[in-house]
């Protein structure tokens, strides 16, 4: 449980206050945030409000979205990243999670997407780095790629993060984004020490129509949670395990129900490797 750590969005019907409410009452003392209510919190006042209940931020989402065909509004992606990246470090956060964002408006040029995306991180990696942030690029599901996210798979985001030091620009392993790759356990293997986030959401089926909003409730679907986390640990990885659920029907529920759901079901989900 000392790893657990609950992001905001899972249950976004909690303010922040009733948040750490919720978690104070499982015994979690961790979150991850995400920049919109905290704006609508205040930042500062988001920093002051975790660090007097003794809780540490584990990551900040999102950044990126880099991809345009407009070289203005790429320009103004980055102004807005290094903005998240100011904010991430305000929080005492470590990580400023990356979605690289889909392709750019009337385009099929995939290679010219994901090439914009190396090249704003690039840009922002050092940046980042002088305020003690990483980013962690996050790859999602195939079924995003044209609208959210060019970056599919664990050795995408590889390829991308490989080329900056490793201190700077690692990787978030999602298992609801990743539990279908064959090659998931090399791909785990090669990033080592490059994880810098691990999040964990179910896998339902039938999906829903919005599936954007159709990540499970950890235990009711089929991703091999012990497995995954056992591969995950097995790298050197001590970070935090940061359950993250887009659900509808969770976010029509009580909110600190649903905390002490996920709290409940998380030692049988991760196993004995934690």
């Amino acid at each position: 449980m000392s790893r657990l750590s609950i992001n905001q969005q899972t249950v976004k019907q909690l303010s922040l206050p009733e948040l750490i409410r919720a978690c104070t009452a499982v015994g979690v003392d961790a979150v991850g945030l995400w920049r919109e209510p905290v704006a609508e919190y205040g930042l500062v006042r988001s920093a002051e409000l975790f660090t007097s209940a003794g809780f540490s931020v584990t990551s900040l989402c999102r950044g990126g979205f880099f991809t345009a065909a407009d070289p203005a509004d790429r320009r103004r992606a980055i102004q807005d990243n290094r903005a998240a990246i100011d904010e991430t470090a305000a929080l005492g956060a470590p990580v400023l999670v990356l979605v690289a964002g889909g392709l750019p408006a009337g385009s099929r040029d995939l290679r010219g997407a994901r090439a914009q995306v190396v090249d704003a991180i690039a840009e922002l990696a050092p940046y980042a780095a002088e305020r003690g942030v990483r980013l962690a690029i996050e790859p999602l599901h195939p079924m995003f790629t044209s609208d959210r996210c060019v970056v599919s798979t664990l050795a995408q985001s590889l390829d991308i993060a490989e080329q900056f030091p490793v201190a700077q620009v690692g990787v978030c392993v999602d298992t609801y984004h990743l539990w279908w790759d064959p090659d998931l356990d090399a791909g785990i293997s090669r990033a080592g020490e490059r994880i810098a986030a691990y999040q964990l959401a179910d896998w339902t089926t039938p999906l829903p129509a919005g599936v954007l909003t159709g990540r499970g409730q950890i235990g009711d679907g089929c991703v091999d949670f012990p497995a995954f986390t056992e591969a995950v640990l097995a790298t050197g990885y001590t970070g935090p395990i940061e359950v993250e659920i887009f659900n509808d029907e969770l976010w029509k529920r009580d909110g600190a129900a649903v905390v002490a759901e996920i709290a409940a079901r998380y030692p049988a989900c991760v196993g004995t490797a934690s």
